[in-house]
């Protein structure tokens, strides 16, 4: 679907629709989440794959996956509709409805929906919300979260696998897992969680493997990725800094310098 075949909805001053908890901004999906983009598009990197998200895109964000974004404007703007399936929402829909629970197998972190009539009627049944002439309270927010869920369920009823699996993360390879995710700004309790281990053990297994604590293990490898990026693919500081985990361009350059020696500007 796309969003310039809608030439029966009108847009005009659109706003970003959110029903249910904010988006935590980390690289983290705390909570499993239905995007729909109003205006402009979406490049996103789980560490292993990647997501293109253009206007008029619908897609089921997962929860426990650990996922960069790079966000694209169209005409100045950025516009979406979020709606957030929590746990407590879920659990409640759960007793109400009883989908059952079926075996979703891929560990895609984007799942993205085909259109189709019911979901387009519903988006164009927020269309007063996010243009703001009406406001929606926390209990009709919660039907019309209801009602997403069912559209989604009746249409594909193999995704109660993704949103009733409650089961926390088995433990994983360690070594494995932080050479694809250290990229990602996150804290060391979300990725012990993500391995499937309590925060010491983390730290006792972490140290076991590579020798040393994750904090100093994590500022060398990305100092030795940004080095590589500068020095042999022409990357510029300021664009690579986001991207390698570092919080802002300052920091980075201070932690490079110290590591080796000389600013990242002197490293091409």
């Amino acid at each position: 679907m796309s969003y310039r075949n809608y030439d029966h909805m009108k847009f005009n001053n659109i706003q970003s629709c959110h029903l249910g908890p904010e988006i935590s901004p980390e690289q983290f999906i705390p909570e499993h989440f239905f995007l729909y983009l109003l205006k402009g598009s979406m490049l996103a990197f789980d560490g292993n794959k990647k997501y293109e998200m253009a206007e008029g895109d619908y897609c089921i964000a997962r929860k426990n996956h650990l996922v960069r974004y790079t966000k694209r404007k169209n005409d100045g703007q950025f516009e979406k509709v979020i709606i957030t399936f929590d746990a407590a929402f879920l659990q409640k829909f759960y007793e109400r409805h009883k989908p059952g629970k079926r075996n979703w197998i891929a560990d895609d972190s984007f799942i993205f929906v085909e259109d189709d009539t019911l979901i387009r009627n519903f988006i164009r049944s927020l269309e007063p919300y996010y243009n703001g002439t009406e406001t929606l309270d926390e209990t009709f927010a919660d039907v019309k979260r209801e009602e997403l869920l069912l559209i989604l369920l009746r249409r594909n009823p193999d995704l109660s696998g993704v949103f009733f699996n409650t089961a926390l993360p088995e433990k994983i390879d360690l070594e494995a897992f932080m050479l694809k995710n250290f990229r990602f700004n996150v804290s060391l309790d979300r990725l012990a969680f993500l391995t499937g281990r309590s925060l010491s053990t983390f730290k006792r297994d972490f140290s076991n493997i590579f020798g040393t604590t994750p904090g100093q293990w994590l500022t060398q490898k990305r100092l030795e990725e940004a080095h590589f990026l500068i020095q042999s693919e022409k990357r510029k500081p300021s664009e690579i800094y986001l991207d390698l985990g570092f919080e802002n361009l300052s920091h980075f350059s201070r932690a490079f310098k110290k590591r080796f020696g000389y600013a990242p500007n002197q490293a091409a």
